[in-house]
């Protein structure tokens, strides 16, 4: 059957039993938006981009049509369904930045890969939706030409803070979120407004100043890129600013005022293993390859490889104002890779000098 045979009240109905459905298969946010396209994302993208902000993520810069328009990832979509999971962690992520000697790494990076947990769980509900409703779907999942952020804010599910990640009253940023392209006309959400007033907490506890004003973000200044897209050798005064993250940085999330109302991840796959909450900087600077597949398997941070996470090590070690550490800095200034060379070299001239 198509949305066209089905009427109002029915279409209602359909929406409350897909929210309930997604609620039950372990979705915290559900909202859903009608699949038209809003010339303002492909504008402030192209902003984004003519400034420079994108950094090493050609990706972004490359313009086939598709991003910005859901209609050129599924021609027949009507709506669309966000949804997102929450990651919450139990602890305060800003904690580690007292053990200098250990390493930080994102909250969302120390459980299982969320682009198989994720996407797994929608293409559950997507099947639900198949053969219960007949209707054709497409799920997407972080890889795909999805601008989902304004899309999130436009199905209710939160609005894009002065940070430039979504903030849900319920959830905080601690969010995954994952989309259901779907042939049915379900009625939308109302957008969900702007919560942050005059608060600027996220900008002014970015180490490395990577937001040029409100609602702007410089990816090639932010810890995030920095650790897990940057794929060259990090200037000196950035690898000053960036203290003992590794990979990623919740310091912009963490925070944000609404993170008091937010709750750990009930989702045991999102659950940090215990060696990524806090390692130390000196086990981890001795990962060969070999070694760092293994630690890594089934985790994000994989797909960065050996050489770009021993280089924030590197990094992590320099800042880390502990003369214990600088024997450990001294053995990776010949590393084969050039890319920690370098980095270890500025690390032990730290030590070396304090």
């Amino acid at each position: 059957m198509t949305s066209t045979a089905k009427t109002a009240t029915e279409l209602r109905t359909i929406k409350a039993e897909i929210r309930d459905e997604a609620l039950s298969l372990g979705f915290a946010a559900v909202g859903f938006a009608a699949a038209d396209a809003d010339p303002l994302d492909r504008t402030r993208l192209a902003q984004f981009v003519k400034s420079g902000f994108h950094g090493d993520m050609q990706w972004m810069a490359r313009d086939d049509g598709r991003r910005g328009d859901p209609k050129a990832l599924m021609d027949n979509a009507r709506s669309i369904i966000v949804l997102g999971m929450n990651y919450g962690s139990a602890s305060d992520p800003m904690a580690i930045m007292a053990h200098p000697e250990r390493g930080a790494i994102s909250v969302y990076a120390q459980g299982r890969d969320y682009h198989d947990i994720v996407k797994k769980r929608l293409k559950q509900l997507g099947r639900w939706i198949v053969q219960t409703y007949g209707a054709e779907i497409k799920v997407f999942v972080d890889t795909a030409p999805v601008m989902e952020k304004p899309l999130a804010q436009r199905s209710g599910v939160g609005w894009q803070g002065k940070h430039t990640n979504v903030v849900s009253r319920a959830h905080g940023s601690w969010l995954f979120l994952g989309e259901i392209f779907c042939a049915l006309d379900l009625p939308p959400d109302r957008a969900e407004a702007d919560h942050c007033g005059s608060c600027d907490r996220c900008l002014r506890v970015c180490p490395t100043d990577a937001f040029p004003a409100p609602y702007q973000m410089d990816a090639t200044r932010c810890i995030s890129y920095l650790t897990i897209e940057h794929q060259g050798d990090i200037a000196d005064a950035l690898m000053d600013a960036m203290g003992n993250h590794i990979y990623g940085c919740d310091d912009c999330l963490a925070a944000c005022p609404w993170t008091k109302f937010t709750t750990p991840a009930s989702e045991p796959a999102f659950h940090p293993k215990i060696e990524l909450t806090a390692p130390r900087l000196a086990d981890l600077a001795r990962l060969d390859d070999a070694a760092f597949r293994e630690m890594f398997s089934g985790s994000p941070i994989k797909r960065t490889g050996r050489d770009r996470f021993v280089r924030n090590v590197a990094i992590a070690i320099g800042n880390s104002a502990d003369p214990a550490l600088a024997a450990v800095a001294a053995d990776l200034c010949n590393d084969a890779a050039p890319l920690v060379a370098h980095a270890a070299q500025h690390a032990h001239r730290k030590l070396r000098d304090a």
